[in-house]
């Protein structure tokens, strides 16, 4: 069911995120689905050592994590370009000022949505744009050929039974329809959720507020994610935050199910409890890359 159409049945709300929160498939992802067509689509083949290692710092290892794909890829190619080992190799870099200008003032960072205003701008949209969607095609199609095989990670199950006995229950994440119905269903997961949301529906801060008004009081939703957007989006909304932290992702799950969810229902999680969690979830993620450290 879509968020849009999910109807209020209890009063507290939890918003999940799916891949590398739910999905034990972050890295697979990223890794071949993801950098692969950056390098090919990109035209990065003589630096790909370089570029592989700065799209996984941006979306695996730093507090970039998570972001959605196309403010991800603006901020990957300016990192890989910036590289004084890519600078010296001299190659051709592609001009991104135009898919950097849309990344900052959409409010729909879905395919869907750049190739109508790909669509409205006709002969004059500019190659960068033209050339981020054939790369977001290339990305799914990756995708649907490789990602299979992705069960939950460990304890989540359970977690997500525990929170329905008082809660909806609903995934948000910034993959695609499609691509996050599938994945779900096919580890056999998706009726556990009383709707899903992905990245057509808008960011995960909007797709927040849509259910919140459905009539949730703030101190009564809990994002779940492990991104550093999650955490922004439960921010931009008022409501509360649990991290699902980045190599620790069954223990996290664990004491979602053991503690913080009795926290939540209680209403003794914001405060201490979140700072602590928040903290640790911090921790392991980087700030600066390390070839300019």
């Amino acid at each position: 069911m879509r968020l849009a159409e999910m109807e209020k049945r209890k009063s507290y709300l939890v918003c999940i995120d799916s891949d590398g929160c739910l999905l034990d498939n972050m890295e697979l992802k990223h890794k071949e689905c993801f950098c692969p067509a950056v390098v090919n689509v990109w035209d990065l083949q003589s630096v790909s050592r370089y570029a592989r290692e700065v799209w996984e710092f941006v979306n695996l290892y730093s507090r970039t994590r998570g972001t959605n794909r196309f403010p991800a890829l603006v901020r990957a190619l300016e990192l890989i370009y910036a590289r004084p080992e890519v600078q010296e190799r001299h190659i051709s870099q592609w001009d991104i000022a135009a898919l950097k200008k849309w990344s900052a003032e959409t409010d729909n960072f879905s395919e869907s949505a750049l190739a109508s205003f790909i669509e409205r701008q006709k002969d004059a949209a500019a190659p960068d744009l033209r050339n981020a969607l054939r790369w977001s095609q290339e990305v799914n199609a990756n995708v649907r050929h490789i990602v299979r095989n992705i069960g939950p990670f460990p304890g989540v199950r359970e977690a997500v039974a525990a929170l329905h006995e008082f809660a909806d229950v609903v995934v948000v994440s910034s993959t695609p329809q499609e691509a996050l119905i599938r994945e779900l269903d096919n580890c056999g997961i998706l009726n556990d959720f009383d709707a899903v949301a992905g990245q057509e529906s808008g960011t995960k801060s909007i797709c927040i507020r849509t259910a919140m008004r459905k009539g949730y009081d703030p101190d009564h939703v809990l994002k779940v994610g492990d991104a550093p957007g999650d955490h922004q989006a439960a921010l931009d909304n008022g409501c509360l935050f649990y991290p699902i932290i980045p190599g620790r992702e069954s223990d996290s799950w664990r004491k979602l199910r053991e503690t913080a969810a009795g926290q939540f229902r209680a209403g003794a999680y914001r405060g201490e409890p979140m700072e602590k969690r928040l903290d640790e979830f911090y921790t392991v993620l980087a700030e600066t890359p390390s070839w300019q450290a």
